[in-house]
């Protein structure tokens, strides 16, 4: 027997309406009015109040989180969402022809290089939130390739490694530290892709960071990929190995910062295998 405070289909029909509209309008950096939407929306669900409303969009966010996909910024992922919710979100948002397309445009957009105006604010607290356990055993969104795709934009991927080498140089002066400064290296353009990190760069003391750059436009939340040989140079040189992931790059670069063996800090799922056959 459903709560007497559960949602109706038509109630989350008209929040995931809402939150797709929301969605869109920031996929395509087009301009809109979150309250007005808000207000909107309140007027057809009289019974829910802000609190409620303000949930239940972070629940769409964390399906959306759970499924690969970008979603709304100020909307914090939010677990333990209900079945009804992920079929809505599926069949009303994910299935859209227009979200599909403003999300790929999104994650294939070009970007230029960049440096921090300033060292103020851009490091952060990594994501607090532990892994998703929903409502409904094994009751899970399928997950979708936008991430990946993100991943694959050799644009984005150096204007973050560019943004942090930056960012390590500045560091360094400010700190007194010139000669370190000028000995940082962008390793994967120095060497290429295959040692393991993007970045050697120094501690004040003088000892090395090994460096490994993730770069989204996307929120701080969402997931990212990483490599056998990256995972492997983490544990080879926990003492050294730090790993940079930068979010909202497109709009307020900031960061946060994971160091040492990243098997100690990431929730780690297999996304694919390499076969032959025998």
């Amino acid at each position: 027997m459903p709560r007497e405070d559960s949602w109706s289909v038509e109630e989350i029909e008209a929040i995931v309406d809402t939150y797709h509209k929301m969605l869109i309008a920031e996929l395509s950096q087009q301009h809109y009015n979150k309250a007005a939407l808000n207000r909107q929306l309140a007027e057809r669900l009289p019974k829910r109040t802000p609190g409620s409303i303000e949930f239940k969009h972070c629940n769409i966010s964390a399906v959306l989180r759970d499924a690969d996909c970008p979603y709304v910024a100020g909307y914090k992922p939010r677990s333990n969402y209900q079945s009804t919710l992920v079929k809505s979100v599926e069949q009303r948002l994910l299935c859209s022809e227009i979200f599909d397309r403003a999300a790929l445009l999104a994650t294939e957009r070009p970007v230029i290089d960049t440096s921090p105006e300033t060292l103020d604010d851009i490091i952060v607290e990594p994501p607090s939130t532990s892994p998703q356990v929903q409502e409904v055993p094994g009751n899970y969104v399928v997950k979708r390739d936008y991430l990946a795709r993100e991943a694959r934009n050799r644009d984005l991927d150096h204007a973050g490694e560019s943004f942090v080498l930056a960012y390590e140089r500045q560091r360094l002066i400010a700190e007194g530290e010139r000669q370190l400064a000028a000995l940082v290296e962008h390793v994967a353009e120095t060497q290429g892709d295959g040692a393991g990190f993007d970045i050697r760069s120094f501690s004040a003391d003088g000892s090395e960071r090994l460096i490994e750059v993730k770069t989204t436009a996307f929120a701080k939340e969402c997931a990212f990929f990483i490599s056998p040989n990256e995972l492997n140079c983490s544990r080879d040189n926990a003492a050294n190995y730090h790993l940079y992931r930068l979010f909202d790059f497109r709009k307020r670069p900031q960061m946060f910062c994971l160091q040492g063996n990243l098997r100690d800090h990431l929730w780690l799922e297999p996304d694919n295998y390499r076969a032959s056959v025998r």
